[in-house]
C-alpha cells in the first residue's frame, strides 16, 4: 500500500513540489518500505523518536531528517548533529539555540521560519507583525541557513480558510524572495489541504496519512 500510495502521489505532483513523508508513530519497517518505493525525505514530530530513527536507518544512506513538530530548546542539541531541515523555528530563542548547537557540532543548520497563519490558538508560529523584526536579525546567526517559511493552516473542512491563509504565507514568500536569493521552499501543505497548498505556491508538502495511512 505505501509504494502504491506514492507512486500515485508523485505521477500527481510536479518535479517542483518536494515531498516531505511524515513517519511519526509509524515503524522502521514502514519507513523502509517508503525508502525502496524511491521516498528519501521523512518528517518526524517528536526528538525521542526522531533520534530512534536516525540511530536504527543509519544503514540508509541516502535519507533525509525533517524536524517537523515543536520544538524544545533543551531539545536541539539531540539533532543538531544530523537533522537536514528544522521547519518549525518559531523564537529567536529557538533560533539562537539551534545556532549555538550547530556551532559545537561544527555545522550549518538549515531552517525554516514558522509563520502563524491560522487564527487557532494551538497553532504555533511567529506573528506576522513580528516577522520583519525577525528577518533583520538572522543575519547575526552563522551556524543556520534561512531556507524559506512553514505554514500550518485551520482544521477547515471547507478549505476555504485553508485557501486564504496559504496564499497569506504565499504572499510573505514571495516578497521575502524577491530581496533574499535564500528563500527557496515554501513548507505548506498536509494530507487533507496539500491541494489547495500546491494551488497557492507550496513547493514543499507534509503527507503522513496519504502515504501510510490512517494510525
Amino acid at each position: 500500500m505505501i509504494a502504491e500510495n506514492l507512486a500515485k502521489l508523485k505521477a500527481d505532483l510536479s518535479p517542483e513540489v518536494q515531498l516531505v513523508a511524515v513517519s511519526k508513530f509509524k515503524p522502521i519497517s514502514d519507513i523502509e518500505t517508503a525508502y525502496i518505493a524511491g521516498q528519501r525525505i521523512f518528517g518526524e514530530n517528536y526528538v525521542q523518536e526522531l533520534v530512534e530513527k536516525h540511530n536504527l536507518l543509519s544503514h540508509l544512506s541516502e535519507i533525509e531528517w525533517h524536524f517537523i513538530g515543536h520544538l524544545q530548546r533543551n531539545k536541539v542539541k539531540f539533532i543538531a548533529s544530523f537533522v537536514d531541515l528544522i521547519h518549525s523555528v518559531d523564537s529567536e530563542k529557538l533560533l539562537a539555540e539551534i545556532d549555538k548547537e550547530a556551532k559545537k557540532n561544527n555545522r550549518v543548520i538549515p531552517v525554516l521560519i514558522q509563520v502563524q497563519v491560522s487564527s487557532e490558538e494551538t497553532k504555533e508560529g511567529i506573528a506576522a507583525d513580528d516577522l520583519d523584526e525577525f528577518m533583520a536579525n538572522l543575519p547575526h546567526y552563522q551556524n543556520i541557513s534561512f531556507q524559506g517559511f512553514m505554514g500550518m493552516a485551520s482544521l477547515n473542512p471547507e478549505l476555504d480558510l485553508a485557501y486564504k491563509e496559504f496564499l497569506f504565507l504565499k504572499t510573505i514568500f514571495d516578497m521575502e524572495k524577491s530581496k533574499n536569493e535564500n528563500c527557496k521552499i515554501l513548507s505548506m501543505g498536509m494530507s487533507s489541504d496539500y491541494n489547495v497548498a500546491i494551488e497557492q505556491g507550496s513547493n514543499m508538502i507534509r503527507l503522513g496519512t496519504s502515504i501510510f495511512g490512517n494510525r
